[in-house]
């Protein structure tokens, strides 16, 4: 991995510090989960009963950080688990908090698998951290009977509740909307180059996206979710279907070209080169309307139709020539089809009603056979050899010993500096240290301005619930944007929630910065006393991911037609290793981007390998699902010679990735492979239909990781040789 030299660290550590990500800043969003936070603290104010009240906003600024622009029924689901997960953290923290050494020991528990989520996704990392904090605050508050907790844990779920009813209830909003806006354009671009009726042909097999389209796509930035990297994916697939149109369009051109003595048959090649492009420019335009308007994908699958139609034709006349370029003619089509068949898919899972079926889809599979499962990755990460496994034990060991601490000493509100050392202690360096950097700047900037606005505006339970509120918006709308800006927020609104308790915002200020100097600062030592660096390993942690896959990949093909069942427990253990591993490069890839000295192309890259593996995987477990239910029960020898050219790929991709030079040698051609098998379709049994189906979707899925792991190799290379690695200890 290239470096940057060492007078440029500090350079980017400062543009990580100040960077201000306009993608993430949501101003709807931020104001519904401000009026929920509001609403109910001022109508408990006005009831006299502030301390409930504070109590339902801490519910309800908690479940606001699971609010999104998702289809409603998932955003249900998410945030109604934030609520009852976080009234659970409060219960437990208020029961536990009157012994100082269970409190101490459920913290610590409690940082472990906050730790350990962060394996999983963000948005699961953050769940672990707000419960966390939930747990340690409401812990501090001394004795609580059964009663007394239940209570609080029910006033915390009531406000999650409110936060969702808000989030359901208005402004409805569509997630991704510029990544699919970009994304359609692209492909409806791509359409009038490839229709052989305009005047505009395709005339180069890559074309440089805009800057626009690249900042777009670059927002998805960490968004290792199933529906980010589907649009990643999206916009992979583009430049690949401009390459196979090329390859198609050359041909074409073979064909017609006046130095060759045509006959009819050429001719009437050419023109079916032609029908195949139209019809292809034609699905392109339905796609690229559908992201666009989300138009229904009807039409695209009719298209599909008259796709297969027509290259079923050109099967039944391959055979017929000895031409070897209406041979390749059938191959380029063939390509082009699989091609535009994943397109289609994975756009039609990307419209709200093709996401909330495949949700549905993937919830109906057991835990084991579901990509996403928060279990099997988190299971699967349970080993000393995860770098979230070994962060989950750093932070664990923090909170609970700054925890003790903390009650040790005669300080009042020490609870800060757990809390603010879970927030601060990260994984990777750059978060880490950026984030440690801005919560102190942040800290003490926003109790500054809480200060002065308390002395400008005239205290009154109106007022200070009005800055909540303005508080709450800043934190939700700027603050996912910049973690300072973020920091400036929570502390101007935690110093107004206490407020509302009957403290005056000039006690709290004080006991706040220094309490959240000393976490924060503990937190940054901690990292530096137990660093992790991926500066040289992230090839090596992706190139043990393909291993995976192809592990898993030649457990399930030697299952498949097999009459002795391989033992259930040992396809669990390869997909276990496939989830760890794929956590693993997730975190290599995030920690390198985030690092100093990281190449922004090759990281581009890297994260357009992991989304093309996780759509490998997709197929390589539904060719597991076709297997344990009964779907697949023959393995016909040439279902054997794709399966041995599938490992063979993928061995010779891990090579590359480990920086091989013998992995730049001809590879199999998986299309053809899979040509052949729909040609002896009669040698399947009638059931294996589904078999035939995930084969064409992963042999979409292998080609793409191929081409992107070889590109990646190329730049690798041409690096190495020009750019001279610096001495890092």
């Amino acid at each position: 991995m290239t470096l940057l030299p060492e007078s440029k660290s500090a350079q980017v550590l400062w543009r990580t510090v100040t960077r201000l990500d306009k993608s993430k800043i949501n101003t709807w969003v931020a104001f519904r989960n401000s009026l929920a936070v509001a609403i109910p603290l001022g109508c408990a104010i006005a009831m006299h009963n502030p301390l409930a009240g504070v109590a339902i906003a801490t519910g309800a600024l908690n479940v606001a950080y699971s609010d999104g622009r998702d289809p409603y029924g998932q955003r249900a689901r998410r945030m109604f688990a934030w609520a009852v997960l976080g009234a659970i953290a409060v219960f437990i923290g208020s029961l536990t908090g009157r012994t100082s050494w269970l409190a101490i020991l459920v913290a610590g528990a409690y940082a472990f698998l906050a730790g350990l989520l962060i394996s999983v996704s963000t948005r699961a990392g953050d769940l672990g951290l707000n419960t966390l904090v939930a747990l340690i605050v409401y812990a501090a508050r001394g004795a609580m009977s059964f009663g007394g907790a239940s209570a609080a844990g029910a006033l915390v779920l009531l406000g999650g509740l409110v936060q969702m009813l808000f989030a359901l209830a208005f402004w409805p909003l569509r997630r991704y909307e510029p990544e699919r806006a970009v994304i359609g354009a692209t492909f409806c671009q791509i359409a009038t180059e490839i229709d052989p009726t305009t005047a505009d042909p395709l005339t180069t097999p890559l074309d440089m996206p805009s800057q626009q389209v690249q900042d777009t796509i670059a927002a998805l930035g960490r968004d290792h979710s199933v529906e980010g990297e589907r649009y990643r994916m999206l916009f992979d697939q583009a430049d690949r279907i401009r390459m196979s149109v090329f390859v198609l369009q050359r041909l074409r051109s073979e064909l017609l070209d006046e130095n060759r003595g045509h006959d009819i048959s050429e001719k009437k090649w050419a023109d079916h080169a032609d029908h195949i492009l139209l019809t292809s420019a034609n699905v392109l335009r339905t796609v690229g309307s559908c992201l666009t308007a989300e138009n229904c994908l009807g039409t695209a699958a009719s298209l599909l139709q008259t796709l297969d139609t027509a290259l079923q034709t050109c099967r039944d006349h391959e055979s017929d020539t000895a031409a070897p370029i209406e041979r390749e003619v059938c191959n380029a089509i063939d390509i082009l089809a699989g091609q535009l068949r994943l397109v289609v898919q994975l756009a039609s899972h990307s419209l709200p009603e093709g996401s909330t079926e495949f949700a549905r889809t993937e919830r109906s599979h057991p835990w084991r056979l579901q990509v996403s499962s928060w279990i099997g990755t988190m299971h699967a990460n349970f080993d000393m050899s995860s770098p979230f496994f070994r962060h989950a034990i750093r932070l664990s060991a923090c909170v609970a010993l700054s925890d003790a601490l903390g009650r040790m000493i005669s300080w009042d509100r020490t609870y800060w500096i757990p809390m603010t050392l879970a927030v601060v202690l990260k994984p990777d360096f750059t978060t880490t240290i950026s984030r440690g950097v801005l919560r102190l700047a942040g800290t003490f900037a926003g109790l500054m301005v809480a200060t002065v606005l308390y002395h400008l505006i005239p205290p009154s339970a109106l007022s200070e619930v009005f800055l909540v509120g303005i508080f709450t918006y800043m934190l939700r709308s700027i603050g996912p944007a910049n973690y300072g800006v973020f920091s400036v927020a929570i502390s101007g609104l935690i110093v107004f929630l206490i407020a509302e308790t009957g403290i005056a915002p000039k006690d709290v200020v004080v006991l706040r910065a220094l309490n959240t100097t000393a976490g924060g600062i503990a937190g940054l030592l901690a990292y530096v006393l137990w660093p992790t660096w991926e500066r040289t390993r992230v090839s090596d942690v992706v190139a043990e991911m393909v291993e995976a896959c192809r592990s898993y990949f030649r457990a399930v093909a030697e299952r498949f037609g097999s009459d002795e069942a391989m033992v259930e427990s040992e396809l669990d253990s390869y997909r276990t290793c496939w989830r760890r591993t794929r956590s693993n490069a997730e975190a290599s890839v995030d920690r390198v981007a985030s690092e100093p000295g990281a190449n922004a192309e090759q990281v581009t890259l890297l994260t357009s390998i992991l989304a093309s593996s996780r759509a490998l995987v997709h197929s390589i477990m539904g060719l597991e699902a076709a297997v344990l239910q009964g779907h697949a029960r023959t393995a016909p020898e040439v279902f054997q010679q794709f399966a041995h050219d599938v490992d063979f790929t993928l061995y010779f991709v891990s090579a590359a990735l480990r920086g091989s030079p013998a992995a730049a040698e001809t590879l199999p051609s998986l299309r053809e492979d899979h040509s052949r098998m729909l040609k002896t379709r009669s040698g399947f049994s009638p059931i294996d239909e589904l078999v035939l189906i995930e084969t064409d979707r992963l042999t979409s899925s292998v080609n793409t990781l191929r081409e992107q792991v070889m590109r990646f190799a190329k730049q690798s290379a041409e690096v190495a040789a020009y750019t001279p690695a610096p001495a890092i200890g």
